[in-house]
């Protein structure tokens, strides 16, 4: 394949009609630009944002979609001005892949508020085209939304770490952390939840798991290694914890009470939601008494994704996966729905996409 000549060879997995259901898929992807880095996928992460596309929830789901946010591979050809990457480098790309590179945000390294960016499937790229995702065999990416991943750092392990990882690790770094000795809750134990009390261990807070129920209870404490689990139903166990938390990383999608776990924050708290439930709703006094603080936060830019890949490779922080041939990938989504995964299915392209 000559950087000149659009390759026609791209397999796929992509969903057809609302239905969601992934069948396989050949599709061209551009030719590599002289900025480019042609990337061959060997792991893709399953996310719930598959889900909302390739069923048309928010009813802008161009087909056929090919979905997929969570990239990881090797890199088989660079364009001629490529300085980062060079041939055999492992690499991930995450939830976008281009921006205007001339905003505030772009030039401070978060492109991810960027009004032009363009996400990694289901959006018009800057040529015209609709991007398709990480359930593919390659994908063609501008050199400045690919990441460097650390050669001992296994490429199945670092799929999640692309969306999943980087939505709880940004606001984590911005509203700081990253202080030993600080406590933290963490709301939902999936993909999110679980990379949130992994990081919190990593920077030495007192992590505590709120859960709806205890099914979790033993893997939360042995596994995650976190300090504390508490059942949110549980009225006295949740005023036991009342006032004694510096941060919570709320990842639940699903509605949900706030002002019982705003209860939980200390004066100064922060309060940060990174999942999308229907609502949010709250009482003022939650918020004002005590001087508490809410935030919000999506995934994160290319500095701080950069950052995190390395950092974990560092501390050897690995997200719990479930890989899964590409055949089984309409089952995982169904299994993902039902939230019975533990705690992140990652698809093993290389092997299974033929």
């Amino acid at each position: 394949m000559t950087s000149e000549t659009a390759s026609k060879d791209c397999l796929g997995w992509a969903a057809r009609d609302p239905s969601g259901v992934l069948s396989p898929y050949s599709f061209n992807r551009r030719a590599v630009g002289s900025d480019d880095v042609s990337v061959t996928i060997t792991h893709c992460g399953v996310c719930y944002a598959d889900v909302i596309w390739t069923r048309n929830k928010h009813g802008d789901s161009k087909y056929p979609l090919v979905p997929g946010h969570e990239i990881v591979g090797i890199v088989r050809e660079v364009g001629h001005s490529v300085s980062r990457f060079k041939v055999g480098d492992h690499v991930g790309v995450g939830t976008y892949v281009n921006s205007c590179r001339d905003c505030e945000y772009c030039n401070d390294g978060l492109e991810v508020h960027c009004a032009r960016s363009v996400y990694t499937f289901n959006a018009i790229d800057a040529d015209g085209t609709i991007t398709k995702g990480g359930y593919s065999s390659y994908i063609v990416v501008h050199e400045r939304y690919c990441y460097k991943i650390a050669n001992d750092y296994p490429l199945a392990l670092a799929a999640p770490l692309l969306c999943a990882g980087i939505t709880v690790y940004t606001p984590m770094m911005r509203h700081k952390m990253n202080q030993p000795g600080k406590s933290l809750g963490v709301i939902g134990l999936g993909g999110l939840g679980h990379m949130a009390v992994k990081f919190g261990k990593a920077f030495g807070l007192n992590v505590t798991v709120l859960s709806t129920s205890t099914s979790k209870k033993e893997e939360a404490l042995s596994l995650l290694g976190a300090d504390k689990f508490v059942v949110s139903s549980d009225l006295e166990q949740m005023k036991a914890l009342g006032k004694s938390l510096d941060f919570i990383i709320d990842t639940a999608s699903g509605d949900h009470p706030f002002d019982a776990y705003m209860s939980l924050l200390k004066v100064a708290g922060v309060y940060v939601l990174v999942g999308f439930p229907s609502e949010v709703k709250f009482s003022p006094a939650s918020l004002n008494i005590g001087a508490k603080t809410v935030s919000g936060s999506v995934t994160g830019g290319t500095k701080d994704t950069q950052e995190m890949l390395e950092y974990c490779a560092a501390h050897k922080i690995y997200p719990q996966i479930e890989t899964i041939p590409i055949e089984n990938v309409n089952e995982a989504l169904e299994r993902l729905i039902k939230r019975d995964v533990k705690y992140r299915f990652v698809i093993d392209i290389q092997n299974s996409l033929k």
